[in-house]
């Protein structure tokens, strides 16, 4: 389904609501309007496979662009605000995007990207070299007929420090018809409906809440959208609307349970049913915590960026295996050695999930899709976790080929830092690890060693963290430094990021 099912249904059911300002978008405003830009945009040329980038913060507009693309046949790139315009850019151009759509807040980073784009709209204000996309709307001719279905197409971080674009098969179907199998567990486990209030507080251009909100639209239910996150805010929301589902990274639970008792007990959140986490792995002592605040509601699943599997837990699996991130929901589990063979319950090995097809590709990277293939079998994929899994199908996670390194529920690799400050004169080796942080999961630290004759000082590490930053986004920068005298590495240069951490 989609939001102009409902909007035959009930109309002015809201599809959006602004927690901090309870602005609404009605079914009815959100069908109009995302039909209305599917219109645009086909008079602008663009056809089914082609991409729409959209540079948005949390707004209902957001989620027009995204039914618009997803009722056209067409891939919708949501890309980090975060980023600097030079990453923003490399990713508008990689996608091969034909058209971008940005919100007037971040005017300053979308006016130099895509500038050769036919197609350029804002809203919420004016952008030098964008077209009002409320004028557009407005403009817009009639209603088209078909209505292919379209896909999310989103960019992970790169190991090299070149992102690479996740690209899903598009479904063979029209958007009204059912057949995603996202939409059709979600709702088999969480039980979503037209009644149900979900309050997504992560930013949108993120894989889950871009998917969840999508999701949530499918089954008819109300999305609750947070500008960002603040964990006494997000109680006061979960009581002023009746919040009956939401979905966290565990930061967010630690910040809430690190709240005042009398603050936390202040407000009221028995309208919750369903507690959600996913995307970075959430300490026991933390989520144990939390079912003893919330109750037996706290749901967690394992998925990735690629949605080539899922596993799913609820509280009462999760208290009788503490740790485990549950049983496959989607495609059939299976642990391997480094070369390929499947190992026993208990081992630790490359976790792979298995479809009837390959569920997406590396745009653009033949070499890369190759390489998350199992070497015997195609149709079995992996993002390169580690993991075991015990004599009942529990799934335990436990580490990264790659050391990618997950801060607050957000992935970073450290190999863009890394060829920052490789260039920097007072460095002559680097690594970026992640080291333990009580709050974010982890944090973002460079080991340096120093070039011969420099010093290490406090001010030398800050002005290499300001140096990184000057460079590429903030959040993928260390936020300390240590310096050493050398790096550990084989008498080949291998580094040895486990010896080093």
């Amino acid at each position: 389904m989609y939001p102009g099912t409902h909007a035959q249904t009930a109309p002015d059911r809201p599809a959006v609501i602004v927690a901090e300002t309870g602005e609404q978008m009605s079914y009815r405003q959100l069908d109009d309007d995302s039909a209305a830009l599917a219109r645009v945009l086909h008079d602008a040329g663009l056809r089914r496979g082609d991409v729409v980038a959209l540079l948005t913060d949390n707004t209902p507009q957001a989620l027009v662009v995204l039914w618009a693309a997803l009722r056209s046949g067409l891939y919708i790139t949501a890309i980090n605000h975060h980023l600097t315009a030079k990453e923003a850019g490399y990713i508008v151009t990689d996608s091969g995007a034909r058209a971008l759509i940005a919100s007037a807040a971040l005017w300053e980073l979308a006016e130099p990207v895509g500038a050769g784009l036919a197609v350029r709209l804002a809203y919420g204000g004016p952008v030098e070299g964008f077209d009002s996309f409320e004028d557009a709307l407005a403009g817009a001719g009639p209603r088209l007929t078909e209505q292919p279905c379209g896909a999310v197409m989103l960019y992970s971080s790169g190991t090299t420090g070149f992102p690479k674009g996740i690209q899903p098969e598009l479904p063979n179907r029209s958007v009204d018809q059912p057949g995603d199998p996202i939409v059709a567990i979600a709702g088999a486990l969480y039980h979503i409906d037209g009644s149900d209030s979900y309050y997504s507080p992560a930013p949108i251009y993120h894989a889950a809440p871009l998917r969840w909100c999508a999701m949530v639209h499918a089954l008819g239910g109300t999305v609750v959208l947070a500008k960002r996150f603040d964990a006494q805010a997000t109680l006061e929301h979960i009581e002023r609307y009746r919040v009956t589902v939401t979905q966290m990274v565990p930061t967010m639970f630690i910040r809430m349970l690190k709240l005042p008792d009398d603050v936390r007990t202040r407000y009221d959140v028995s309208s919750l049913r369903a507690v959600i986490h996913a995307a970075a792995p959430c300490p026991v002592d933390a989520k144990r915590a939390m079912i003893d605040w919330l109750g037996p509601i706290v749901y967690e699943y394992y998925s990735a960026t690629e949605a080539h599997g899922m596993t799913f837990i609820d509280s009462a699996d999760w208290l009788a295996h503490p740790g485990s991130v549950g049983r496959s929901v989607l495609g059939t589990l299976h642990i391997c050695d480094d070369d390929g063979r499947e190992v026993p319950p208990g081992t630790v090995g490359t976790v792979y999930f298995e479809r009837d097809a390959l569920p997406f590709c590396y745009l653009n990277d033949d070499e890369k899709t190759a390489s998350a293939q199992h070497p015997e079998h195609a149709f079995w994929t992996t993002v390169g976790d580690l993991g075991s899994v015990d004599e009942d199908g529990y799934l335990y996670l436990a580490d990264r080929k790659s050391f990618m390194i997950i801060s607050g529920g957000v992935n970073i690799y450290p190999q863009e830092a890394e060829n920052v400050l490789a260039l920097h004169p007072a460095v002559h080796d680097v690594a970026v690890i992640g080291v333990p942080d009580p709050e974010m999961g982890e944090q973002v630290r460079a080991v340096v060693q120093l070039a011969e004759g420099v010093q290490g000082s406090d001010e030398l590490a800050a002005e290499l963290i300001d140096y990184t930053r000057s460079r590429i986004a903030h959040y993928k920068a260390p936020r300390s430094v240590r310096f050493i005298d050398e790096l550990p590495r084989t008498p080949t240069g291998k580094l040895l990021k486990g010896t080093l951490r």
